[in-house]
């Protein structure tokens, strides 16, 4: 994106607190809802941009954070950044509070423990669908869909971390690019 839009911190603020308010089903979901509201939707940033921020965010913590980060900076420098990021926890912050409080008072409920059980099935549903969303609009020719194999093996059979994964794919990356420098 050439031209950036003329974004508030305000709009930042309330765009990523809605994103922290309703992004259910853990990073990838977020992560998802995140690339709609802002690439999409509001076109603030461009898709491939809002990858490499992704990709930037898997590095260090929690990249669904990371990332929302990345789209606030991209938008309004560091304060943006910051702004995002609070909008972002704000809701979860205040809900996990809320919970944590009911879960000690009442966690020895055997309607809450059942409750709690059902949810893990969901939770995995909502990354499920999440991942193939993401899957059918980025990965579209042979080659990454066998990179996209390659990672998930990676990750399932080998229990390798993202940094190493990453790493291995940028090297990966960077060869295939060479090669074909040298080669055309």
């Amino acid at each position: 994106m050439d031209q950036q839009p003329s974004v508030t911190l305000s709009q930042i603020f309330r765009t990523f607190f809605y994103i922290g308010a309703t992004g259910f089903g853990g990073g990838m979901a977020i992560v998802a809802l995140t690339e709609r509201v802002c690439v999409e939707e509001k076109k603030w940033i461009a898709r491939t941009e809002f990858m490499h921020g992704l990709a930037f965010g898997q590095l260090l913590g929690p990249f669904s954070l990371n990332t929302c980060t990345f789209v606030g900076y991209n938008l309004r420098g560091t304060l943006g950044g910051i702004v995002a990021a609070v909008g972002f926890i704000m809701p979860s912050f205040c809900l996990i509070t809320l919970l944590s409080w009911l879960y000690f008072r009442f966690h020895e409920l055997p309607q809450l423990q059942s409750a709690l059980r059902g949810t893990n099935p969901v939770i995995i549903g909502l990354i499920v669908v999440a991942a193939a969303g993401m899957a059918k609009s980025k990965v579209r020719r042979r080659g990454e869909w066998f990179m996209a194999l390659a990672a998930f093996t990676a990750f399932a059979l080998f229990k390798l971390s993202a940094l190493t994964v990453l790493i291995a794919a940028l090297l990966w990356a960077f060869g295939k690019s060479y090669y074909y420098r040298e080669h055309a």
